[in-house]
């Protein structure tokens, strides 16, 4: 218990008390085939798969510090009582865009019913190879290559996936970065709300019964889809855990403040391309031409968290977040 002096915490023990509740716990990752699965404090916290059966490599499940899982797992786990079986391409955690070079990576070719687009102008994110896979006291990090690909195996381009994991007591956090390369020509980026960095929520989180909020205070689908925010977080309780999920955009993104295709029933993505579809106005343009030689990077940061956004203090870890990018941009 923390003595109190006429209702004052002593700012020592206050001090001590702030130390204990953000230690880093260590990270492990470890890799069995196509996954790596990675532990923080000991504890699972989510996996990395890379199956280039699949269209694309994800990460599932993402977890609390508690250790509630909060991210949906169909189409992973088919089983799963309760789940939505809807848009089988929105796996738990992904990069992917809905038109590289005309071809659709946020769609996939083996649910083709759920896109636009007919078999052959899928495209496929496969690995090319792992650079770096290692744990740490405080964080652990992944990096790997890969190469976008067209139905019949023509490269498009590059693409360069790095993630660094980190925790307490209290929450998780995954920085995100990804880097498209045009190494086989350009590379144009087109208008489409269907991207870019995204998240599937568990059905808890769904708006409603839980609650989608942006850094504008802006709530609902209707209040934060198509609007540009630095940050949108879902939150609710699960699993008698209140919890909730964020992903922050850096500063030194593209057209930061971030478009945000941000749906009720649990899709969260930050999209900077969507801007005619977003804003609906036909003179706007959001695609982007990447130089033969050239690529774009883009950085996220995803923050999982105990409590409501006031509880987490949310926008205050995100000025935190936006003023280390800052620094990192001089």
């Amino acid at each position: 218990m923390i003595a109190r002096v006429h209702g004052w915490v002593p700012l020592a023990v206050m001090a001590s008390c702030l130390t204990v509740a953000s230690a880093q716990q260590p990270v492990e990752l470890s890799r069995s085939g196509d996954r790596i699965d990675i532990e923080i404090g000991g504890q699972p916290f989510t996996v990395f798969h890379f199956d280039p059966a699949i269209a694309k490599a994800y990460l599932s499940p993402l977890r609390t510090a508690q250790g509630t899982v909060i991210t949906r797992r169909f189409p992973m786990d088919p089983d799963v009582p309760g789940e939505d079986h809807d848009e089988p391409h929105q796996r738990a955690m992904y990069f992917a865009h809905g038109d590289i070079d005309g071809y659709d990576f946020w769609g996939e070719a083996a649910f083709p019913r759920w896109s636009r687009h007919s078999r052959s102008t899928f495209g496929r994110t496969v690995i090319r190879k792992l650079d770096d896979m290692h744990g740490g006291p405080d964080a652990g990090v992944l990096q790997a290559e890969f190469d976008l690909l067209t139905a019949t195996g023509q490269v498009v381009a590059a693409e360069t996936q790095s993630y660094t994991f980190r925790g307490d007591e209290q929450s998780r956090i995954i920085d995100c970065e990804f880097t498209i390369s045009a190494d086989h020509g350009p590379v144009k980026i087109g208008d489409t709300k269907e991207g870019t960095f995204a998240i599937r929520v568990v059905k808890a989180l769904e708006s409603p019964p839980g609650r989608m909020v942006n850094s504008e205070g802006d709530t609902g689908e209707k209040g934060v889809w198509g609007k540009r925010a630095n940050w949108v977080d879902f939150d609710g309780e699960v699993d008698g855990e209140d919890a909730g999920i964020a992903i922050f955009d850096s500063p030194a993104n593209l057209r930061h403040p971030a478009y945000w295709h941000a749906r009720h029933y649990g899709l969260l993505a930050a999209n900077p391309f969507g801007v005619k579809e977003f804003t609906h106005d036909r003179h706007q343009d959001g695609s982007y031409l990447i130089p033969a030689g050239g690529s774009l990077t883009l950085r996220y940061r995803v923050f999982i968290h105990h409590g409501d956004f006031r509880q987490a203090g949310v926008a205050r870890a995100y000025r935190r977040y936006a003023a280390g990018q800052q620094r990192d941009m001089q």
